[in-house]
């Protein structure tokens, strides 16, 4: 199983950060059918091949996603995504 793990300090509140990750989980859920929900400050996705969440504290955010078989193999271009995507939204 493929593993994406990304931790990113992020500079502004939680509620700011929380609002940012919202987008993010919204672009993915366009792109890859994932769908997401919060739990505290939490926010879990899911589809099949994809199960992960991203986890948000006073000063960073930690991203982890686990990639089943197929999905593993694009495992490159969906991290690079996540990358972008938090680049945009977090700046």
């Amino acid at each position: 199983m493929a593993v994406i793990d990304i931790k990113r300090a992020h500079g502004g509140t939680i509620k700011s950060t929380k609002t940012a990750v919202n987008r993010v989980a919204k672009s993915l859920g366009k792109e890859y059918g994932v769908d997401h929900g919060w739990e505290g400050d939490t926010l879990h996705f899911e589809r099949s091949g994809i199960k992960g969440h991203i986890a948000v504290s006073k000063e960073n955010l930690h991203v982890r996603a686990e990639l089943g078989f197929l999905m593993g193999a694009m495992k490159p271009l969906i991290e690079r995504e996540i990358e972008r995507l938090l680049d945009e939204n977090l700046a």
